[in-house]
């Protein structure tokens, strides 16, 4: 069976929870769409999470790579476009906070997922869960794990499908934080399944 490396993120900034963490954590193991999950949690910091990405990848020599990041203030399942060669954004869990830095110094500018996004958001809306296309990563975590995915797939498994998912942040971080649109973990969970599905179908 394929093998499919699915990874989240650890809680970061004023977010005590991630629902992409749980998702990880429960999927884990599973089989979906044809892909066995292996599910691994990234930590929230600039100088480990690119070469942890990259040593999971080695480890588990996965046919497929989806990351996912929590877009608390986003209303829809989003999969990404594009990952830019660009740190920067708000300090991270080890108190770093890049400005304008590149991830590769020798790398391309950007790289565009070679996930089949947009069949995945035709698929989500058919199930009834709100999703687009997001044409930006933002330079945070996120882009970083993206790029550092789509590079590796660029230079040494061009036939490994690799991008990254935005989800919108759960009901019980929206109850901590007051006014942000939410989902249940419920429907957070079977969005990414049905991405997965649709991965599948490639």
């Amino acid at each position: 069976m394929k093998k499919l490396l699915l990874t989240g993120f650890e809680p970061f900034l004023d977010f005590t929870v991630n629902p992409t963490m749980k998702i990880v954590e429960e999927l884990n193991g599973t089989e979906v769409g044809g892909y066995k999950i292996i599910g691994k949690v990234m930590p929230v910091d600039f100088h480990a999470s690119g070469n942890q990405l990259l040593g999971f990848i080695e480890e588990t020599a996965p046919d497929a790579v989806i990351s996912l990041g929590l877009a608390a203030g986003r209303y829809k399942m989003t999969p990404e476009r594009i990952a830019i060669n660009f740190k920067d954004g708000p300090v991270d869990n080890e108190g770093h906070k890049p400005v304008d830095e590149p991830i590769r110094e020798s790398g391309e500018p950007a790289y565009l997922s070679t996930l089949p996004a947009r069949k995945m958001v035709d698929r989500l809306i058919e199930r009834g869960l709100p999703a687009e296309i997001s044409n930006t990563a933002g330079a945070y975590l996120c882009n970083n794990v993206m790029y550092e995915g789509l590079h590796y797939a660029n230079k040494h498994k061009p036939d490994m499908p690799s991008g990254f998912i935005h989800i919108p942040a759960s009901h019980e971080l929206a109850i901590q934080h007051g006014r942000i649109p939410s989902w249940s973990h419920q429907d957070l969970a079977a969005g990414i399944r049905i991405c997965i599905e649709v991965l599948g179908e490639q």
